[in-house]
């Protein structure tokens, strides 16, 4: 890939990856679209999936630095009452289903993941779901109100969002909704939740990567994307939360939506 698109694909990747438009049919659908002679490989694509964690991890770094201090605290002192702590605890268990879904299925969505039919059709059910949980969700719970079955549905939606083309972010912020969580608390969590299960896959497909060999020219574009998801996951966070303080999700439902009818069109125009 050129330059050009390995930055590209990094920005669409920060973006998408908290916009709840689903990043995995971005990443399989526009180098698809446009025709790239050379598509972005896994490897690619969780180097770009660790740029976005970067950005979560110093997005919210006071977050982090709270929790790892209660737990701290609960080790010396046995004191649990840190809200810290249980929110350590629910991002624990919410991480729980995507990662034993992920690992015992691995190999079919790596297969899935080579089908812009499957993305676009996807693409329909994050609609659908953003949908559901701005008519149904109340939006008057609080942080401090979450509990474990709340953490464990929301990390169901998670594990869902496997599938390329359903929206991780939208899939978790629409559970939360579902649950009564404001939407800017679902969406807090929702971005926290997304840090264990990305890290952790980026560090196992890395290990890969170091085993069949990494070219110079390779490793400058991986840098690139790298950089490019960072910063754009970083101010689209920024932005996000602001946006779903007033706002809600309806517009990115309808997003994809038109996305998902765009990509059905060329795919039958293009007899694939």
């Amino acid at each position: 890939m050129t330059i050009i698109q390995v930055i590209i694909l990094g920005i669409i990747q920060g973006a998408t990856e908290f916009i709840p438009i689903s990043s995995s049919a971005h990443l399989l659908l526009i180098p698809w679209l446009l025709q790239w002679e050379e598509t972005p490989s896994l490897g690619f694509d969780i180097i770009l999936h660790l740029g976005t964690v970067m950005a979560v991890l110093i997005y919210f770094w006071r977050d982090w630095l709270a929790m790892a201090q209660s737990v701290l605290r609960w080790a010396i002192k046995r004191d649990n009452s840190d809200p810290n702590l249980k929110l350590l605890g629910l991002l624990i268990l919410g991480t729980i289903p995507a990662a034993v879904i992920g690992g015992l299925f691995n190999d079919f969505f790596e297969q899935v993941f080579e089908y812009p039919l499957v993305a676009s059709l996807m693409l329909f059910v994050t609609a659908g779901l953003l949908f559901i949980g701005e008519r149904i969700g109340k939006q008057d719970r609080d942080p401090e109100s979450m509990t474990w079955l709340d953490s464990l549905l929301i990390g169901l939606a998670q594990a869902i969002a496997i599938f390329p083309g359903i929206s991780r972010s939208g899939a978790t912020i629409s559970a939360g909704r579902l649950r009564g969580l404001k939407r800017e608390t679902a969406a807090r969590f929702s971005f926290l939740l997304a840090t264990p299960i990305i890290l952790g896959t980026g560090i196992i497909h890395i290990f890969d990567l170091f085993e069949t060999g990494i070219n110079a020219s390779e490793t400058g574009a991986l840098l690139i994307g790298f950089i490019s998801a960072f910063v754009s996951g970083y101010l689209v966070i920024r932005w996000l939360l602001n946006f779903l303080r007033s706002r809600s999700t309806a517009i990115f439902s309808i997003y994809c939506v038109l996305a998902g009818t765009v990509c059905l069109i060329v795919l039958f125009a293009r007899g694939v």
